[in-house]
This record gives structure tokens, sequence and C-alpha cells, in this order.
């Protein structure tokens, strides 16, 4: 997806990190959704601008990729009574 993130099964336990680090992508997530700046998340985590952005790329993609199933119109179509 990114050249910046890297998932490899003997690092973090195959969570998505920062290529090169050991610094998941969900660390730089929430700590943007807690309230830390750009900055503050390159600071505390030694990482670039360009990865963090690369966190949020990533987390977009899958997001944009996911599929929503409403599970109410599923158990509808389960009893659905023939005419």
């Amino acid at each position: 997806m990114n050249a910046r993130i890297e998932i490899n099964p003997a690092i973090q336990h195959g969570k998505p990190v920062i290529k090169g680090t050991r610094v998941p992508v969900a660390r730089i997530l929430g700590g943007l959704a807690g309230g830390m700046s750009k900055d503050e998340v390159i600071r505390e985590y030694a990482v670039t601008k360009e990865d963090v952005d690369a966190a949020l790329d990533y987390a977009t993609e899958l997001i944009e990729a996911e599929e929503v199933h409403s599970l109410r119109a599923a158990a509808a179509a389960d009893h659905v009574i023939p005419h």
C-alpha cells in the first residue's frame, strides 16, 4: 500500500509499522486521535512528517477498502417468507 509502511511477522507481531522502525501505525494514529499535533508525534516517536502522512494515508486506504454490511438487512433477508 505504501512504501513507508512495513508489515513483517518478525516486527511487532506483524502489525503495520513505519518502515525501518518498530513504531506501529496504530500508535501514530492513536496519538493524533488523542490530540497530539503532527509535530508532537514526530518528536515523541522519532518519525518524520512523511511517516505521519503515510500512516494517515494507510488508514484512509483501509477505511476506503472496507465493506460494511448491515446486520439488520441480513437478518431481514434470512426471514423472508415466500408468497
